[in-house]
């Protein structure tokens, strides 16, 4: 891709398609690119960090989609700039992408205060697009005050969420005591809120059950930080009902997290691990766009699946090749 010229400048204006331009560069995975896409984000860091960081995650059906919209149009009437990053799966097969966000979220995407990007998960772990912490950050920049991502649905690699976010929420259907027990226990800890969604018409009493549910089970949970105890609330998406109170409980979170230096601590520990994380992309990404290293993968990939060879040995030799191949 051509240099950039004046994207930055643009991206920090506000301009909605400049910034659309740096998360596609961003997005790249063309080796000139990723350089273009590193200069720009070096450029626009200054200009991060002021909004916040809002994590939704549960399982198909809970209404992810609904809320988003309920909510995102109640925080900018509420005078809030807000995108909205949702991580689309991807095909196996194909590579190929839903990118259907912008039709789920038909009322949101009219809105002059909101920017909606899909993102393809192009098997990313976690299903998080590899790149969405960069595109956060782009988004920041370009000056949206709250910046949401959604994932692709409960699972223990929702980690990765939870990991570039400040407050994490899991959306949940009325359902009672048999999804209570069926609900991984890693995934409610990383919740700093839970919302019971639907508790409307004859779903009310279920959802409130469920709430009621929930609470009593979370007392065996240690504190957040910040002292921060896991709420539970039901709401509504659908009738637009309990989404300030939502909101509400976000911004308790975010101040305490603020005042005791919580979040000032988490930002910091995100930012190292996401160092790490990018170490361990690029020196796969060295070991498997390498022709030489690509026929000793196979060589000894086949020789530890005939059980001829430990598989902790046969990444010492990839590992000792390719430090005395970047000495050479």
């Amino acid at each position: 891709m051509a240099k950039q010229d004046g994207l930055a400048e643009r991206v920090r204006a506000g301009e909605r398609r400049a910034l659309g331009r740096a998360i596609t560069l961003i997005e790249s995975t063309k080796p000139a690119d990723r350089e273009a896409a590193e200069a720009l984000l070096q450029e626009l860091l200054p200009a991060t960090g002021g909004a916040y960081r809002i994590g939704i995650t549960g399982a198909p059906g809970a209404g992810k989609s609904t809320f988003i919209e309920a909510f995102g149009l109640y925080l900018i009437a509420q005078g809030h700039r807000v995108a909205v990053l949702a991580i689309d799966p991807s095909s196996a097969k194909s590579g190929g992408s839903i990118l259907g966000d912008k039709t789920r979220m038909e009322r949101l995407a009219r809105e002059e205060a909101s920017f909606i990007r899909p993102s393809p998960t192009r098997g990313a772990l976690g299903g998080v697009a590899r790149r969405t912490r960069e595109a956060m950050l782009a988004c920041e920049a370009a000056g949206f005050d709250v910046v949401i991502v959604e994932t692709v649905g409960v699972g223990q690699s929702e980690v990765m969420v939870a990991e570039m976010v400040d407050c994490f929420v899991l959306l949940i259907q009325p359902g009672g005591g048999d999804e209570l027990q069926g609900m991984k226990r890693g995934i409610i800890e990383l919740a700093d809120l839970i919302l019971v969604n639907k508790a409307d018409g004859e779903l009310k009493p279920a959802a409130e059950r469920t709430a009621a549910e929930y609470r009593a089970a979370l007392h065996l949970f240690p504190k957040k930080p910040g002292d921060w105890t896991v709420r539970v609330e039901p709401c509504s998406a659908l009738k637009d009902e309990g989404i300030d109170a939502a909101w509400g409980l976000i911004e308790r979170h975010r101040r305490r997290l603020e005042e005791s230096g919580a979040l000032a601590a988490k930002r910091d520990a995100q930012a190292r691990a996401w160092m790490w994380h990018e170490l361990r992309e690029s020196l796969m990404a060295e070991f498997t766009d390498d022709p030489e290293a690509g026929a000793m993968i196979g060589a000894l990939e086949a020789r530890v699946g005939a059980g001829e060879l430990s598989p902790g040995a046969a990444a010492r030799r990839l590992l000792a090749a390719f430090l005395e191949k970047d000495g050479g």
